[in-house]
């Protein structure tokens, strides 16, 4: 009896202990999968505050793009530095969106933003700044223009009166230039004889004689003249038809067939220039100007057979 007593009290016992197992692996079980789904919970919350951030760092980038897109300034480096920042939010919107799920990045990203809208804040003041200096400038302009307008009016006859006395002085300062004439001469003996002649095929040369009027109110000096020559046949005569020959005269330019330089001291003065073309003289009326400081001042004709 005592052995059967004994018996099952051990029984007894270890009963009680594979209940304690049971007891504390379920306890500890159950602590688990309290704390998985904490931890699940968790990450879902992490996991749903990230993506809300995203969504409103998105929509602020967005926003924040439209401010700068209202931006408009006549600073030209202000302006580039603006249209910089545009294409950068751009950017960060696209990189909000690819990394929709990565809270570093999204804190990344709002840091940033942030910074822009500080940015763009200043370039708000800037521009109202420059605006109402514009304003400021524009009023004080018409303001001057208006006190000006007295005067404006008195500098434009002054103005009229000084052009007139300009033009007045130019016209006379211009040299007369009279006793024109002008022979067709060829050389004789070795080039060294000249003599006179009225035919186009013997003409080597055309000599234009003339004489500058005397001009107290002409600028005096070294003066150039030119003579330039129309041929029977509608062309100019020259020696080459490039710069080497073209002169500007009454607002055109042309080539001449002689040039001389003279030292002319505002008293009466004569001269001689020798001119000549390509090839041969063709019969016929040749038309002949004679120019100083841009503007005609003598013609004559020469008819060769």
């Amino acid at each position: 009896m005592n052995q059967e007593n004994e018996k099952s009290s051990k029984k007894r016992g270890l009963l009680f202990w594979i209940i304690i197992g049971l007891t504390t692996t379920n306890v500890i079980t159950i602590w688990l999968l309290v704390n998985e789904k904490s931890k699940v919970a968790n990450t879902i919350t992490i996991s749903e505050k990230i993506l809300v951030e995203k969504n409103t760092v998105e929509v602020d980038l967005v926003n924040l793009q439209k401010d700068y897109q209202n931006l408009q300034t006549n600073d030209a480096a202000m302006q580039l530095d603006i249209d910089a920042k545009r294409a950068r939010i751009e950017v960060l919107i696209k990189e909000a969106s690819r990394h929709k799920g990565d809270a570093t990045i999204i804190s990344k990203l709002k840091i940033e933003m942030q910074t822009l809208r500080s940015i763009m804040q200043s370039y708000v003041r800037t521009i109202d700044s420059l605006n109402t200096l514009n304003q400021t400038l524009v009023a004080e302009k018409k303001t001057v223009l208006k006190q000006l307008g007295s005067e404006k009016e008195k500098q434009s006859v002054l103005i009229k009166e000084k052009d007139e006395l300009k033009s007045t002085i130019a016209k006379g300062s211009i040299l007369s230039c009279f006793n024109i004439s002008a022979k067709a001469v060829l050389y004789k003996r070795g080039g060294k004889k000249e003599s006179e002649t009225n035919k186009a095929r013997k003409t080597e040369k055309i000599k234009v004689s003339f004489s500058l009027g005397e001009n107290k109110i002409a600028k005096a000096g070294e003066k150039t003249i030119y003579v330039r020559i129309m041929t029977p046949d509608g062309k100019e005569l020259a020696k080459s038809y490039d710069d080497n020959c073209r002169f500007n005269f009454n607002q055109s330019s042309g080539y001449f067939a002689g040039r001389e330089t003279l030292n002319y001291a505002n008293a009466e003065l004569n001269g001689v220039t020798y001119c000549e073309g390509q090839g041969e003289y063709v019969p016929g009326n040749y038309i002949i100007e004679i120019t100083c400081d841009g503007v005609v001042i003598g013609n004559t004709s020469l008819k060769l057979d």
